[in-house]
């Protein structure tokens, strides 16, 4: 890869769909190479936005408006950095060979959309996962809740960030299930994904960087979720090297499938020696802001390396953790105190999003520590996050 000069005809340039937190620490790892960034969300003003060179606002399930955006913009790689798109043009505009779609528009495709990653997962690749079914009618989640039994958890097969999902305890709360499903859904698709429950130890992230030379691993990364959202995070999670080596092996296999080049954040429960498959996201991952002080390249900077075709370093630096700072209500325009406050611990960072607008359970930052261990991590960086007080 030959690198330009941004806002130039020799620019390299790099378009993100989605522009939130994680798309912020992406284009500030590609602007650190030189490249030029343009940002892409539904709302203006959004993280990514505020750092990268310019920025549109169009609603990114509308084929039409993101092929012509793409056709106007003419970027050389097309970065997804959420789910809510038109996956079915991101595929016609790689075929068309108007950019490059990372990892692949195919990834993109299968992976924002639970039943097709399932099937993948389970059905092709063989993968453990927990017993699951699809449903399209409430009577048929019904028949499936009854055969898989309880507890189990219904999810819409396209959304994000827990938005939609309940757990099931008895037949008693199918119903309510299927409503929130259909509620919450990224599409106006009648069809649900449950699930068995599975139990487990732990969860872990197993971020996956395909680069130009090959797969390369980070270390686990395990989480604490409600929800559906993070709300913690820690680098290393301790397990066995038996586990860790099935949880290597299932992430180079998912992702060998889905091939192309960039980091994926691969989602397995863990029981003793024991690994099961839950999802697998084709870009940076939430719990992997952690990375931001625990490796010498963050799972943003591998992100932007992978790319551009440059070698990647999963090294670490130090056991580190994160806790999640939320807006607490609903509000515009938020201001922080106690920022100082958070910053006097010992070894701690701060991310602060500039979000536009908060909600009570928003993500509008988060706290990063980094210790000896990832127990006296995890208690500086929630301590710090208790520190901030939105107002």
């Amino acid at each position: 890869m030959i690198l330009g000069t941004p806002l130039s005809p020799a620019a390299i340039k790099v378009m993100l769909l989605g522009s939130g937190e994680l798309g912020k620490e992406v284009v500030i790892e590609l602007q650190r190479l030189g490249v030029e960034t343009i940002a892409v969300d539904r709302y203006p003003n959004a993280p990514a936005a505020q750092v990268a060179h310019r920025s549109h606002v169009i609603d990114m399930t509308d084929a039409r408006a993101l092929r012509a955006l793409v056709e106007r913009e003419r970027p050389h790689f097309l970065v997804p950095e959420i789910e809510a798109l038109a996956t079915d043009e991101l595929v016609r505009i790689e075929a068309d060979g108007l950019c490059t779609v990372i990892p692949t528009a195919r990834a993109a495709h299968v992976t924002m959309n639970r039943e097709r990653i399932r099937v993948l997962a389970a059905e092709e690749l063989g993968l453990p996962t927990s017993p699951y079914a699809f449903a399209s009618s409430l009577e048929e989640l019904q028949a499936a809740a009854a055969r898989i039994g309880f507890p189990s958890f219904v999810k819409p097969v396209m959304s994000s960030s827990g938005k939609g999902q309940s757990r099931l305890k008895s037949a008693d709360d199918v119903a309510a299930a299927w409503d929130k499903a259909l509620s919450a859904g990224r599409v106006r698709e009648a069809r649900v994904i449950l699930e068995g429950e599975v139990t487990f130890d732990f969860e872990i992230t197993q971020l996956t960087v395909r680069a130009a030379d090959g797969t390369h691993f980070c270390e686990p990364i395990g989480h604490v979720q409600k929800d559906g959202d993070y709300v913690e995070s820690w680098q290393p999670q301790q397990m066995s090297d038996i586990a860790r080596a099935k949880a290597r092996d299932m992430a180079a296999k998912v992702t060998d499938a889905l091939g192309g080049l960039g980091i994926f954040g691969v989602e397995l429960f863990v029981q003793g020696d024991n690994v099961w498959f839950s999802e697998v996201s084709p870009r940076p991952h939430d719990t992997g802001l952690v990375t931001l002080v625990s490796q010498y390249q963050s799972e943003f900077a591998l992100h932007a390396r992978a790319i551009l075709g440059l070698p990647v370093d999963t090294a670490m630096v130090s056991p580190g953790a994160s806790a999640v700072i939320y807006g607490g209500k609903d509000a515009r325009a938020l201001s922080f105190d106690g920022v100082d406050a958070a910053l006097k611990i010992p070894g701690t960072d701060l991310r602060l999003f500039g979000k536009p607008e908060s909600f009570v359970k928003r993500r509008m930052g988060v706290a990063l520590a980094r210790a000896g261990d990832t127990d006296a991590a995890l208690a500086r960086a929630k301590q710090a996050a208790a520190s901030v007080k939105p107002r």
